[in-house]
């Protein structure tokens, strides 16, 4: 069933209102949402995942969407290991960048690159703005930030720019394995 005022004449070439119900409905059905979906429940969680009207393709973006402290989003980003292309997911707070000296230093290597889009496609199945901390077609090395653990409630993308689930540190790092790390001040 087709929204409200829905025109199709109107709406060529153009993309839909993300706040419609038709396109809510879509983004929920979206093949990566169903994926995250579907690996939330193999750890027996359930969350609600929101369609949010406005992209959460950054933490500030996704913060004003929710109503929430930017330190409360969970960035999924993917950097590369020294010179090698092997991604390595950090699971960082909105409130800071990532101090790619820092965790490099903690890990061993001489730095960290920041992946490309089709490293992170590659490595998580999903595009840049939608990266989850799961669902992922191989198990990734992962850092977690240990800010993260300071908020009762993390949002964290659900597999699209316009989807995120809340969740907690401690559900994270179990699921994730993550090895909990400061990553930036």
């Amino acid at each position: 069933m087709l929204p409200e005022g829905f025109r199709p004449e109107a709406s060529l070439g153009r993309t839909l209102p993300v706040n419609s119900l038709f396109m809510t409905e879509a983004i929920s059905k979206h093949p990566a949402v169903e994926r995250v979906r579907a690996a939330l429940a193999l750890h027996g969680l359930s969350p609600e995942i929101t369609i949010l009207s406005d992209s959460a393709r950054s933490a500030k973006e996704a913060a004003a969407g929710l109503g929430i402290e930017v330190g409360q989003v969970c960035s999924s980003l993917i950097f590369t290991l020294g010179d090698s292309t092997e991604p390595l997911l950090i699971l960082t707070s909105g409130r800071h960048r990532v101090d790619t000296d820092l965790v490099a230093r903690n890990l061993g290597v001489t730095h960290l690159g920041r992946a490309d889009a089709d490293i992170v496609r590659t490595a998580t199945g999903f595009a840049i703005g939608g990266v989850s901390p799961v669902a992922h077609p191989a198990p990734l090395r992962t850092i977690i930030d240990e800010a993260l653990s300071a908020y009762d409630v993390v949002w964290a993308a659900a597999g699209h720019p316009h989807a995120v689930y809340p969740t907690t540190f401690k559900e994270l790092l179990h699921i994730t394995g993550a090895q909990p790390m400061v990553v930036g001040d």
